[in-house]
Parts: C-alpha cells; sequence; structure tokens
C-alpha cells in the first residue's frame, strides 16, 4: 500500500491511499489481483493515515488474507508492533525486491488518482 497527498496545499488535505494485492515471490510481482483506493481530507495523524490504510485494504475486490505491506515512512517510522494493532490479519514493513514492487505500484496508483481529483 502507499499513500500519496500527506501534505497540507492550500491550507487543505487530500490524502489517496491504494492497496494492490499482489501475488509475488521473492523478486518479482507474478499477478496484480486488484487495486482498492481510499480518500481522506483530514489532517495525516498516524490514526488517519491507519483509518484510510484500512479503508483502501477493504475497498480491494477480494481483500487478501496476506500482510498488509508498506515502506516504513507511511506511519511515520514506527514500529511495526504499533502499526499491526490496526489491521488485520497483518502488517509488516518491506523486506522483499516483490514487495518493493508491490508498493511501488500502489505509489503510481495512489499518486494517478489524487492528481485526478485535483
Amino acid at each position: 500500500m502507499d499513500i500519496s497527498g500527506r501534505h497540507e496545499e492550500d491550507g487543505e488535505y487530500l490524502m489517496v491511499a491504494a492497496a494492490v494485492h499482489a501475488t509475488v515471490g521473492t523478486t518479482r510481482v507474478h499477478y496484480i489481483r486488484g487495486i482498492g483506493f481510499a480518500v481522506s481530507r483530514e489532517r495525516p495523524t498516524l490514526s488517519a493515515i491507519t483509518e484510510l490504510v484500512a479503508d483502501a485494504v477493504g475497498d480491494l475486490p477480494n481483500p487478501p488474507a496476506c500482510p498488509v505491506v508498506a515502506e516504513r515512512g507511511e506511519f511515520y517510522e514506527e514500529p511495526e508492533w504499533i502499526v499491526e494493532q490496526h489491521f488485520e490479519p497483518e502488517f509488516k514493513y518491506v523486506e522483499s525486491i516483490a514487495e518493493r514492487e508491490t508498493v511501488q505500484a500502489a505509489h503510481h496508483a495512489a499518486y494517478a488518482a489524487r492528481k485526478l481529483l485535483l
């Protein structure tokens, strides 16, 4: 997953989260199963971010039983054990090349969706 727009513009926020459900190996993405989106105009607190991500994951056509994966910066470098309390089935930070590629796909989707909304 990835979030675009965690910065204030003209006194407002417009955050777009994209969750990409993918089947991956250790070094590459095999198949994209779906993309879910969520939008928020709240100030980007940890609580608002986790709620936005949960909404994006819930928007997937078939919410996965696999972990939610993100870059550390999405959750303000908080330890995994703090972030994972907000998600089911589980949460983890990027560990493999394929996970990084999946997050990159989510980044492009979130950025493009946000640009369309502006």
